[in-house]
């Protein structure tokens, strides 16, 4: 098994040849258990954020009208039906190297969340950890905790999300804080999320699909209420906040939790608070009990390309409205993205979309915006932005591509995208490196698809495996 996980690993790396985006701790990921079948007992410190691109290589560019001898006979006529825009264009120049309808608004399905991904790191940034604190509560013996949008928090150490915080790291500390104090009810502030909980732009049967989650500040294990599912369809808490509450009290010896609004402290305007409980008496509304700190934002975001996550993309939208200061919910986290969209230098009037996940059918983009996007992700010039190619799935190799190009291998290990699918909605977006080793940025976005989604996806596949064959020269 493991020449079979090195014989990939140096194919991938040879096939991507001018990118260099794995980090070095890559085979010890790879190599190691599940987060969730693994002890999480003090985990090690996640290194600050670097640069994932390496220069890019001198290869040669495809010709652009051999490249569109290649593709048009996989578009004309295909099964992906007569509602397809394309967009090619070299990485290293930007030149565009094949195109077809590249500024057609298309329902992107979760191509959307390439855009969440670079406002979240543009904003935010790869290091940025979101803090979940416990604080005293209004009346002795109460505790408060509040939600800060940390779609990932555990319970304990069987969590679904890699390097997630967890809930009894919590309390421990609320009861070291406490003191003598008894701890005698659990208040949960879910305030800082704002608007409904799910999006009105949504399909009615979205939740009951299992794909997406509703979306609170409070939330533990992206609101899986069943960890042996580790693939969608899920089963979701009917009440996140709720379920979080009840989760953390039973760490503390208590039953069921209540909802309500953490106290002033002193940074609102009320006195200061005082030391932890102890034989003074117990602490004053506000102390804070207790904190733990999250992933560092990048490795969340390469979650939720990775597999797909349409929960955390949603949380981590509202990342971006905070940023921007505007309200964390739908439409705040919509209005945020498209600022910085604007802000990248992209045409904000090729993009016009209503959630962070793609879930929405009425989510609008072009082709050209997703692939300037990759250009500029890919230039070098915003290390941050560069750091969300780590999350790209790999064609044949990993999260939701590691299914796919089963009818189109040359595919395998150079094509690092993200796919999209609702219904009669398909699309793909990524980087490829050609048979010359350079490297191109495309997109192709399909609306109305006539096909079932295996048909499709193959389809798509077999356009951008004749990119990384076609040396076009």
């Amino acid at each position: 098994m493991l020449v079979t996980v090195l014989a990939l690993v140096v194919a991938l790396g040879a096939g991507l040849g001018g990118v260099a985006v794995f980090k070095p701790d890559l085979m010890s990921n790879l190599l190691a258990a599940p987060d969730w079948q693994s002890p999480s007992a003090a985990p090690p410190a996640e290194p600050a954020a670097a640069p994932v691109l390496a220069a890019l290589t001198g290869a040669p560019v495809p010709d652009a009208a051999l490249l569109k001898e290649a593709l048009d006979p996989l578009i004309d006529g295909s099964p992906l039906g007569s509602n397809v825009s394309a967009s090619v264009v070299d990485v290293g120049t930007g030149e565009v190297l094949y195109e077809r309808t590249p500024t057609a608004m298309i329902t992107p399905a979760s191509n959307t969340k390439l855009v969440t991904a670079a406002a979240v790191l543009s904003t935010r940034g790869p290091d940025y950890r979101i803090v979940t604190r416990v604080v005293a509560g209004p009346n002795p013996g109460e505790v408060v905790l509040i939600g800060a949008g940390d779609a990932t928090l555990g319970v304990t150490s069987k969590k679904f999300y890699e390097g997630a915080p967890q809930l009894d790291d919590l309390a421990a500390q609320v009861k070291k804080a406490m003191g003598t104090t008894p701890i005698t009810k659990v208040i949960t502030d879910g305030s800082l999320f704002t608007g409904p909980v799910t999006s009105p732009d949504w399909p009615s049967d979205t939740l009951s699909e299992g794909t997406v989650s509703r979306i609170t500040a409070l939330m533990i294990n992206g609101t899986r209420s069943n960890l042996k599912q580790q693939v969608m369809p899920f089963t979701w808490y009917s009440d996140p906040e709720r379920a979080a509450g009840d989760a953390f009290a039973k760490l503390l010896g208590l039953t069921t939790s209540g909802k309500g609004k953490a106290p002033e402290t002193a940074a609102t305007g009320s006195a200061a608070p005082s030391a932890p409980g102890s034989a003074a008496g117990p602490p004053a509304p506000g102390t804070e009990l207790g904190s733990v700190r999250s992933a560092p934002l990048l490795r969340q975001v390469e979650q939720m390309l990775t597999e797909s996550d349409n929960t955390l993309a949603e949380a981590l939208a509202r990342q971006v409205a905070l940023a921007k200061g505007q309200p964390a919910s739908f439409a705040g986290a919509v209005a945020a993205m498209e600022q910085v969209v604007t802000e990248l230098g992209l045409d904000a009037t090729q993009s016009d979309l209503l959630d962070g996940s793609g879930m929405s059918p009425k989510n609008k983009i072009s082709p050209k915006v997703l692939t300037d996007l990759l250009v500029k992700a890919a230039g070098g010039t915003d290390s941050h932005l560069s750091d969300f190619f780590n999350g790209l799935p790999v064609a044949g190799w990993s999260g939701t591509m590691g299914a796919r190009f089963a009818k189109s291998k040359a595919g395998f290990g150079v094509v690092r995208a993200k796919s999209g699918t609702l219904n009669g909605v398909n699309a793909l977006s990524g980087v490829v490196q050609t048979a010359d080793g350079r490297l191109l940025a495309f997109a192709v976005l399909a609306d109305g698809v006539p096909v079932d989604r295996d048909t499709a996806q193959n389809a798509l596949d077999k356009i951008a495996a004749a990119i990384a064959v076609c040396g076009c020269r």
